[in-house]
């Protein structure tokens, strides 16, 4: 059984990969049941069946995170969190092991209770890392009872666990040093992408880019979640240094910093910003091939806090990629070895604002990047080669 409370028509991304991850899945012939909620993060649709039921997945979606949608993610998280355990105590004796994500942050404790009153080995996913991210973001201070508390109960659930995945060397490295004893149970299992529906095309043969007027000017894509965890300051000054030139810079998605960034643009009267929303996913191929140079951001602290999946989709439209990250993040590494594109520390703009003119003025080295981080890609973060190395972990755990 795995646990997420996003899921499908929801535009989330870790609900995106849980999808693909169940696919493949099904295709090893392995049963797995879905517990989520209905949309409530980025969605067009109102709610989703109450059921879907295939030849060896059953998906079941709860209204709870519903119920109070003006009363913030936090609580909706926890309304959903609270309906799982109801919905886990009917259903978790049909089920060898238990994979709960953090998405809320909260939810891994089900697996710590499951695994205390009813025996079930469980798997914790981890995409971040909290109390840490809220300590970073100043929103709780290390020493408050609440974050001690927390780091308490996050060893607990570690020590509990039968294994433990997280999405990158860096995070690896800071639960290590919360939990020095969990360090051999832990696996590294990168976020992949779909190389089969996410191809290379160009442009002027993209009916997004054609929609959006994208096919002329030099296109540096963000796409995804402009949250309190990414950078977009940089990724602001680097445009600014850049308005004389026929290079545009497109955002599509949400987050609590796109209102700060189109404020931020409308005030320097800048004009070469486009902001676009959330798309569905049957857009996504076109989208990310609508661009040149795709940017990812990371803010500085979050290293191993948070691990961007919207990398592995820009290297499966082989396009070059542009990372806005802190020296310690794995990101450094991983760019380098696939030879896909660069990094930059945060605030260094000008570096940044120099790769991307560059880049517009040689489509041969565009190009050149761009396949080799589609070839990289292929090579990893396939949905085929990841699913493989989860069904080993989940396979150890029972």
């Amino acid at each position: 059984m795995i646990l997420t409370q996003f899921f499908p028509p929801d535009f989330a991304a870790t609900g995106q990969l849980i999808e693909e991850l169940v696919k493949q899945l099904e295709q090893q012939n392995v049963a797995v049941s879905v517990f989520t909620g209905q949309p409530g993060y980025a969605f067009a649709e109102g709610d989703a069946p109450k059921i879907e039921q295939s030849e060896r997945v059953r998906v079941m979606r709860s209204r709870a995170s519903q119920l109070m949608p003006k009363k913030g993610k936090a609580l909706n998280g926890l309304l959903f969190a609270i309906r799982a355990v109801f919905h886990l105590m009917m259903q978790a004796r049909q089920h060898q092991v238990l994979l709960v994500t953090t998405a809320p942050p909260f939810l891994p404790v089900i697996g710590y209770v499951a695994n205390l009153f009813l025996g079930i080995p469980y798997v914790c996913l981890l995409y971040d890392l909290y109390p840490d991210i809220a300590i970073e973001l100043d929103i709780v201070k290390a020493t408050h009872p609440i974050a001690q508390l927390w780091q308490f109960v996050n060893k607990q659930v570690w020590k509990r666990s039968a294994q433990i995945i997280v999405l990158s060397s860096s995070m690896k490295e800071r639960i290590v040093a919360h939990c020095p004893e969990v360090e051999a149970k832990i696996s590294i299992i990168h976020s992949w992408s779909n190389a089969e529906q996410i191809v290379p095309r160009e442009k002027q043969d993209n009916w997004f880019a054609k929609a959006h007027d994208l096919v002329d000017p030099f296109v540096v894509l963000y796409s995804g979640n402009m949250g309190r965890c990414h950078d977009v300051d940089t990724l602001f000054e680097a445009a600014q240094l850049l308005k004389d030139e026929s290079i545009l810079f497109v955002c599509i998605g949400g987050g609590a910093k796109r209102h700060l960034l189109i404020e931020k643009v409308q005030n320097a009267a800048l004009r070469n910003f486009k902001f676009l929303p959330y798309q569905e996913k049957s857009a996504l191929p076109y989208s990310l091939t609508a661009s040149d140079l795709s940017l990812v951001s990371v803010a500085p602290g979050m290293a191993g806090l948070v691990a961007p999946s919207k990398i592995y989709p820009a290297m499966a439209a082989g396009r070059p990629i542009s990372v806005i990250c802190p020296p310690n993040s794995y990101l450094n590494e991983l760019l380098a070895t696939a030879g896909c594109g660069s990094t930059f520390d945060n605030d260094n703009a000008g570096d940044l604002a120099d790769f991307i003119l560059e880049l517009s003025q040689d489509r041969e080295r565009v190009k050149r990047l761009g396949s080799s981080g589609r070839r990289y890609l292929e090579g990893h973060f396939t949905p085929k080669i990841v699913s493989q190395e989860y069904l080993k972990v989940l396979q150890a755990a029972v």
